[in-house]
């Protein structure tokens, strides 16, 4: 009786990971944008929805929008002026640009769909090609569809976790692998940003030698104490720089 149920739990477990293998499958698709085949289980009207659902809460977590509107108009302008001169402009996207009143947290990002902040504290360190630079990161993320590419790996590896659980008690290695999975994946996306920033600087008029100097504030503000590479979904700005460099020299800049 016991080795019977054993093999019917091997069978279920089997049943789960094959199906989601072919859910995986099944989402494939190019990004028209990129080049690069995707998984993905949601439209871009869900990223959209998504990301303006999100917006006035992660605002509020970084203590609301600067309150300055002179400035905020400045980073619409360098947004725009990135969005007009490159391929974001023929994407579904809404691009809307927020200065966040938070002066401690040095930092930017982008929600699904064309959300994208960035904090005063990064701001304040920064020239307006600089700033093109990071805005350009940003919209590379929306374009490069990485939340939705994460959310729906996330997905995946979470069904093959519970597969491996009702199996063969292997839930624990397989939820390991695939978060070493998302965070290789993650340090991917930030590459590709990076030459998509570059790439829209270019563009847009501004020298994208500066990304490199924004690569060096975020390094300096990471300080002595940063969590090495294979640990962080960011790749090192060493390394970054490396490559921003090539695509430099690839689009040229």
């Amino acid at each position: 009786m016991r080795r019977g149920s054993w093999k019917i739990r091997i069978f279920i477990g089997l049943a789960i990971v094959a199906f989601a293998f072919i859910q995986r499958c099944s989402n494939k698709e190019e990004n028209p944008y990129t080049g690069r085949e995707q998984t993905i289980n949601m439209t871009s009207e869900q990223e959209i929805a998504i990301g303006v659902q999100s917006a006035p809460e992660i605002a509020q977590q970084h203590g609301g929008l600067y309150p300055d509107e002179r400035l905020q108009s400045f980073v619409d302008f360098v947004g725009e002026k990135l969005v007009d001169n490159s391929i974001a402009r023929e994407t579904p996207y809404e691009y809307d640009f927020h200065l966040l009143a938070d002066d401690q947290t040095i930092n930017a990002f982008a929600l699904p769909g064309g959300q994208v902040f960035i904090t005063y504290a990064l701001f304040s360190q920064l020239n307006e090609a600089q700033l093109a630079g990071v805005l350009g990161h940003e919209i590379g993320h929306v374009i490069g569809r990485h939340s939705a590419e994460r959310i729906a790996e996330s997905s995946f590896w979470q069904t093959i976790t519970m597969g491996a659980s009702v199996g063969a008690d292997a839930g624990n290695i397989v939820g390991s692998i695939g978060q070493n999975t998302l965070l290789k994946n993650g340090r991917g996306d930030e590459l590709e940003s990076d030459e998509l920033g570059v790439l829209f600087m270019i563009n847009a008029g501004y020298d994208p030698m500066e990304m490199i100097e924004v690569m060096k504030i975020l390094k300096a503000a990471a300080g002595p104490n940063r969590v090495p590479e294979f640990q962080s979904s960011h790749p090192d700005p060493e390394n970054r720089i490396e490559k921003i460099r090539e695509a430099i020299t690839k689009y040229g800049g």
